[in-house]
């Protein structure tokens, strides 16, 4: 199982006292060049700044929600094989990999090709898809083995679409789901993520994925 995730805005300074090494970042042979470059164009700065773990760096609500810190041993070895962070700066990021701190914004036509090639080479055989819109351009998955999490608000029986505090109930459900056993297929996903929500299950089209809609009602 992989689980894709945005990055956040928000982001603590580095606590660590080494400096960036894009030589220890995951998939280094594919992408180290074009983070280089990236950083390069960026602020030349960042090379020369320290670094820790990305999942210590952002600090918006998704991660606020996923709480990495306070999660078992068993749940963080599922993060760091199953999880990967979509960054603007750095391209594909898993959570230890030691990062420094940025502003920037996503260059999709940068960052499309090299994504696209390393995540097709993991073949996944299923992607729990937690991206924004914006982070979603770099690659399209399989559809059909692609689960899409949207999550509605419900009053009166009227839904209507979640936008910022979206990234909070993606955060429990990345938890939740790192805190049980890989789910091979949509179905054991949806059983998963009802332990905590009210789901439904979207079968795919010939060009829509899979959809797991998170029903918020209060």
């Amino acid at each position: 199982m992989l689980i894709l995730l945005p990055p956040s805005e928000g982001k603590n300074p580095a606590s660590g006292e080494k400096v960036l090494d894009l030589s220890l970042l995951r998939f280094a042979k594919e992408l180290t060049d074009l983070r280089r470059s990236a950083i390069m164009a960026h602020d030349s700065a960042i090379l020369d700044s320290f670094a820790s773990p990305a999942i210590e760096i952002y600090s918006g609500v998704l991660y606020q929600a996923l709480d990495w810190q306070s999660l078992g041993t068993a749940a963080k070895k599922r993060g760091r094989n199953e999880l990967l962070i979509v960054s603007a700066l750095y391209g594909i990021l898993s959570p230890d990999d030691p990062i420094a701190p940025y502003k920037a914004k996503l260059k999709s036509a940068y960052w499309k090709p090299a994504i696209s090639s390393v995540l097709d080479a993991l073949n996944p055989e299923l992607i729990i898809d937690s991206r924004s819109s914006t982070y979603a351009g770099v690659w399209r998955p399989d559809p059909k083995k692609t689960v899409g999490v949207r999550v509605f608000q419900e009053r009166d029986g009227v839904r209507s679409i979640i936008t910022h505090m979206s990234k909070k109930y993606r955060g429990e459900l990345t938890r939740l789901l790192l805190e049980h056993k890989a789910a091979k297929n949509p179905q054991e996903v949806q059983v998963i993520a009802n332990k905590k929500f009210t789901t439904e299950l979207i079968n795919p089209s010939d060009r829509e994925s899979w959809y797991l809609d998170l029903i918020i009602r209060n």
